[in-house]
């Protein structure tokens, strides 16, 4: 049996980034909301004594940290009115979005955003907006009022092919608007789908390691499941079947964008022991004595 990794797969410097601040805080600082989507991840933050928390009003530490998914201005000026010093661990490309946005709509374009609507990231790109749309699947096109001119970003963890088809389809339904698309999709999330189509057209398995609410691991899944007949979701080693694999020879590994080094390499090794005792399991028996 084969195990293979994807060439771009594990956390991005943006979530290095934040999880580097949020244990380097010299003073007691309280996280709003997930810092990153891995329960792993969040368990060794609250081990440390940074404590996690999805309410301006439950925060009783003078230092306030914004996770690497961002915030609206309305909630960041909310937390600073309660006396509380912000901490930005805001991921360097989820800023760009938020500027790609709001520039659009300074503009005169009607906001639109390719993601989630109820996603972290996408609540901190519309906090500010009176009049906004969020799609996410082609019949969300269909529900769309015509308007003169649209904005068009996407959430940073959406697969571009997706996002392109979707902006497609706006161009064709609304041909006489004028409709102008500043891509977001950052580039991490671009390597990472990327890389998990070349690993599963080359596997006939699939493992995808990365928290369960995490939305660009889902992503990879989703994708991985266009390529690959059997894929699979764990969040740790702990997680997988030995039934799962059978007869399957070449075995691929991605992971989600918050998923640690060291869960992705857990999951590794357990299916390189699986892989040694299947071998050893198919060794012909030596011959007994005559």
């Amino acid at each position: 049996m084969k195990i293979l990794r994807a060439i771009h797969l594990g956390m991005c410097f943006g979530v290095r980034d934040a999880i580097a601040l949020a244990l380097n805080q010299s003073e007691p600082t309280t996280i709003l909301g997930d810092l990153v989507h891995n329960d792993m991840v969040l368990n060794q933050l609250r081990s440390k004594g940074v404590s996690i928390q999805h309410q301006v009003a439950e925060v009783s530490t003078r230092h306030v940290m914004i996770t690497a998914h961002g915030s609206s201005q309305r909630r960041l000026q909310e937390v600073r009115e309660r006396g509380h010093t912000v901490v930005e661990a805001t991921c360097p490309l989820v800023h760009y979005a938020h500027r790609a946005l709001h520039g659009l709509v300074r503009q005169g374009f009607h906001p639109v955003i390719i993601g989630r609507r109820d996603h972290v990231e996408v609540l901190g790109m519309t906090g500010d907006l009176s009049v906004f749309d969020v799609v996410l699947h082609e019949d969300d096109i269909a529900s769309l009022e015509p308007r003169p001119r649209l904005g068009v970003v996407a959430q940073t963890t959406q697969p571009i092919d997706r996002v392109n088809r979707l902006v497609s389809l706006m161009r064709e339904r609304f041909s006489s608007a004028e409709i102008r698309f500043i891509d977001t999709v950052c580039q991490p999330t671009k390597l990472r789908q990327q890389a998990a189509i070349d690993l599963a057209r080359q596997c006939d398995l699939i493992v995808v390691i990365g928290g369960a609410n995490s939305n660009n691991t889902r992503e990879l899944f989703a994708t991985c499941q266009q390529h690959c007949p059997r894929v699979h979701h764990v969040q740790t080693a702990s997680d997988l079947h030995a039934t799962w694999f059978a007869g399957a020879q070449t075995i691929g590994l991605t992971a989600g964008t918050s998923t640690p080094d060291e869960v992705i390499n857990g999951v590794e090794n357990w299916l390189t022991d699986y892989a040694r005792f299947q071998e050893r399991l198919s060794r012909p028996l030596p011959a007994g004595n005559e």
